[in-house]
């Protein structure tokens, strides 16, 4: 009886034995594939973080056990929840937020990140997925709090997106719980009901026509401007040509000038009459000039025009 017992004690050691030697040959190694990292917890306590790909051994658990996490790139959808690339639900009591005017808008946001620090992912915060979640409203509502709603809907949400990520950044600094932003996205941004949606149309409508109108002014006036200024140049070179003509001629007529002067000294009778003769011509153009020699007693004189013709001599020329 004794001896059976003993056989079946033995049993029942031999199989405990077999069972831990089978635990331990089967968790003293373990893989990490290049799409994950590992942390290697040391009876609960952080280790080691392992990120290098391939077949790692370990001591057996329950002294080691092995954490894995992907080093893939996570979206957090903030405000609307996604499946097969339609979006299945929307929270609107997120997405509603206040502009920095004072007008109210419907705002949701993609964010990319990844776990850079596997050990504060795991220990550091209970949920740190939950605690990003919240740290995007935050970022989103005090940059959307601080612009205008135009900036918000149309060409500022290149400038929202930089100010989101930046905060938000600084923000899993702050918390240290292990999580990289890479990117951000204002997927849509819009006004809370059709009334608004209308009105806003209309002033954006009305702005466009606006800076049309500015711009086709602004056209014609510089095409305005640009003919004023060939006209100018054009009255420039004309003057500038008339100016040299002038001078020319005044440089012609002191050399005239001083020419009669020296022929005025050499022969001053003579060149005092030809000046007398030269103006009388033109200041009279039309005026029959005759030379006379008054001797006291029959005037003469000396015709300078041709002869009229007689009749006779008008016929026979007919002839």
């Amino acid at each position: 009886m004794f001896k059976n017992a003993r056989n079946i004690y033995m049993f029942v050691a031999a199989g405990l034995v077999g069972i831990v030697v089978v635990i331990a040959g089967l968790t003293t190694w373990y893989t990490v594939d290049e799409s994950e990292q590992a942390v290697i917890l040391t009876f609960g306590k952080i280790d080691e973080e392992v990120s290098t790909p391939g077949l790692h051994f370990k001591l057996p658990w329950p002294i080691q056990s092995v954490k894995k996490l992907s080093k893939e790139t996570f979206s957090l959808q903030f405000g609307y929840k996604e499946e097969g690339g339609k979006v299945v639900e929307e929270y609107q009591k997120d997405t509603k937020m206040i502009t920095g005017d004072e007008n109210i808008v419907l705002a949701d946001m993609v964010v990319q990140w990844k776990i850079t620090e596997p050990s504060k992912f795991l220990y550091r915060s209970y949920e740190p997925e939950k605690i990003l979640y919240n740290a995007t409203s935050a970022s989103l509502r005090s940059v959307i709090g601080s612009s205008k709603i135009d900036d918000a809907l149309t060409s500022g949400k290149a400038q929202i997106e930089a100010e989101v990520r930046e905060l938000l950044t600084t923000l899993m600094k702050k918390y240290d719980i292990g999580i990289s932003i890479l990117a951000v996205k204002l997927q849509d941004v819009d006004l809370p009901n059709d009334e608004v949606r209308k009105a806003f149309t209309n002033v954006t409508d009305a702005r466009e026509t606006m800076n049309t109108k500015i711009n086709e002014a602004n056209k014609y006036r510089n095409k305005r401007t640009k003919e004023a200024e060939g006209e100018k140049d054009a009255l420039i070179s004309q003057a500038e040509g008339d100016k040299v003509a002038r001078i020319e001629k005044a440089r012609g007529d002191v050399a005239k000038f001083n020419a009669l002067y020296e022929e005025y000294k050499n022969s001053k009778e003579i060149t005092k009459h030809r000046l007398m003769l030269e103006t009388l011509e033109e200041v009279l153009p039309y005026t029959q000039i005759y030379i006379m020699n008054d001797d006291g007693n029959t005037m003469k004189y000396l015709p300078i025009n041709p002869m009229p013709k007689t009749s006779s001599q008008k016929g026979s020329d007919g002839q």
